[in-house]
């Protein structure tokens, strides 16, 4: 098994890919390890000493570190992901192939009159921003829209990233402005 690995513009940030898919649909992201105890992939990872969190997407592990060396840490993690598909065991410690998309929509907020905006709006994240974020190992989903301000969750390598007030105000501000004139800012949650 070939597991290739790619920085991204998080510095505390790697992205994993195991050249195989590893969620089918959406994103999940482990914060602590205490989420990680749905995951059996996740909770390897998290027994590596200074990792934060781990973000899973279509065909891709993101890993945020909390402290120590990548040259240390970098080793451990591409073994533990080894060890786990090399085992067969499941993606999620249950044997379903959830995500964490219900989660998400659950916390949403926004005026029923803005629905048509915030359907635009949804539209343009989905396919010009999202497929953008994951390449960098991250995503940004949707949590709400009020007074002209819309609200983003950050994930995976976006989360806690240098450059993402960067991305935020002027990538997707100025996107979602150009093409919804409601739209005054963009805030992360």
């Amino acid at each position: 098994m070939f597991i290739q690995t790619e920085a991204t513009p998080n510095p505390a940030t790697l992205k994993f890919i195991p050249g195989r898919t590893v969620l089918d649909t959406g994103t999940m992201e482990f914060a602590n390890r205490e989420a990680a105890a749905r995951s059996p992939l996740a909770e390897r990872l998290f027994d590596v000493p200074g990792i934060s969190s781990v973000f899973y997407g279509y065909d891709f592990v993101t890993v945020t570190k909390a402290d120590g060396d990548w040259q240390h840490l970098k080793p451990a993690i591409l073994g533990a992901i080894m060890e786990h598909y090399m085992s067969g065991a499941p993606l999620l410690a249950d044997g379903t192939a959830g995500n964490d998309e219900a989660a998400d929509e659950e916390g949403e907020f926004f005026n029923e009159a803005d629905a048509d905006t915030v359907a635009t709006i949804k539209d343009l994240i989905e396919t010009r921003v999202r497929p953008a974020v994951a390449n960098d190992g991250g995503d940004i989903t949707f949590r709400g829209f009020k007074d002209g301000v819309v609200y983003l969750n950050m994930k995976g390598s976006c989360a806690g990233c240098p450059s993402s007030t960067a991305t935020l105000q002027h990538g997707i501000q100025n996107l979602l402005r150009h093409f919804v004139p409601d739209v005054v800012e963009v805030r992360p949650v």
